[in-house]
C-alpha cells in the first residue's frame, strides 16, 4: 500500500504516522501539510504545501490510499469561515486531486452526527463535506465518525469536562456508544479498516462506501 496522509501534524495524524511506517503492509507515506510532521521515517515523504494552492501540489498527489486527518477547531481557526476553509475546503480540494489521480481509496474522519441539514455550524460542515466527498465517486470510501476524542496532554478545557461527563454517564450504563476514544485508537481502527478494504475489494461491487460510527468502531477495535 502506499499512503497519502492530510492532517499529519493534528493529533490523530500524528498517532497514525508511527503506525504507518511499521506495518509491514505499507509500501511509502506521502505526507502534504503547512508543516512538516516531527516524526521522520525511511518510508516518509513530507510535502510543504499552501492547500489553497493546488496547481503547486495536485500532481504528486499519487498514491493507493488517502487518510484525510485534516481538520480544526473553531477556536484554533478563529472564525467559521476560516475553519470552513480548513474543514471543508482543503479536505475536498485535495480529495479531488486524488480522485484524478487514480488514489483508489480514501478514508475521512468525519464528526459524530455530521449531517448537512443540521444546525449545528460543525455538524452541518461536516455533513456537507461526506456529500461533496461521496459525489466524487472513489471506488472505496471509508467514512470515520467518531465520538468524542482524546488528544494527548490537551489544553482545551471543554474537552476535559465532557470527557469527565462522558465516562460518568458510561459507567452507569448511558452513552455506551458514545464513551470517549483516544485519538491513538482512531488512528488504528483508520488503518485497520483501510488495509481490510485492501484484502477484501475485489468482492466489492463499484463505488462501494463504509460508514464507522462510534459503535462500528469501537467493534472494529475489538475483532
Amino acid at each position: 500500500m502506499k499512503a497519502i496522509v492530510i492532517g499529519a501534524t493534528g493529533a490523530t495524524g500524528k498517532s497514525l504516522l508511527p503506525l504507518l511506517a511499521t506495518s509491514s503492509e505499507v509500501e511509502s507515506i506521502d505526507c502534504f501539510g503547512r508543516r512538516h510532521p516531527d516524526f521522520t521515517h525511511q518510508k516518509l515523504n513530507s510535502h510543504q504545501i499552501d492547500f489553497s494552492k493546488p496547481d503547486d501540489w495536485r500532481e504528486k498527489v499519487q498514491g493507493d490510499v488517502l487518510f484525510a486527518c485534516l481538520g480544526t477547531t473553531l477556536k484554533a481557526a478563529g472564525s467559521k469561515e476560516a475553519q470552513w476553509a480548513i474543514d471543508y475546503e482543503a479536505n475536498l480540494e485535495f480529495a479531488k486531486a486524488a480522485r484524478e489521480n487514480g488514489v483508489n481509496t480514501l478514508v475521512l474522519i468525519s464528526a459524530s452526527g455530521a449531517n448537512s441539514a443540521s444546525s449545528l455550524f460543525y455538524q452541518r460542515m461536516k455533513g456537507e463535506l461526506e456529500q461533496a466527498i461521496i459525489a466524487l465517486n472513489f471506488p472505496h470510501l471509508i467514512i470515520f465518525r467518531p465520538p468524542l476524542l482524546i488528544r494527548p496532554n490537551s489544553d482545551r478545557l471543554g474537552e476535559k469536562i465532557a470527557e469527565r461527563i462522558s465516562r460518568v454517564l458510561n459507567r452507569i450504563g448511558m452513552l455506551k456508544n458514545q464513551r470517549p476514544l483516544a485519538v491513538e485508537k482512531l488512528a488504528q481502527a483508520m488503518l485497520k479498516a483501510a488495509l481490510l478494504s485492501s484484502h477484501e475489494q475485489a468482492s466489492y461491487s463499484k463505488n462501494h462506501m463504509q460508514v464507522y460510527e462510534p459503535q462500528d468502531i469501537f467493534r472494529l477495535l475489538d475483532q
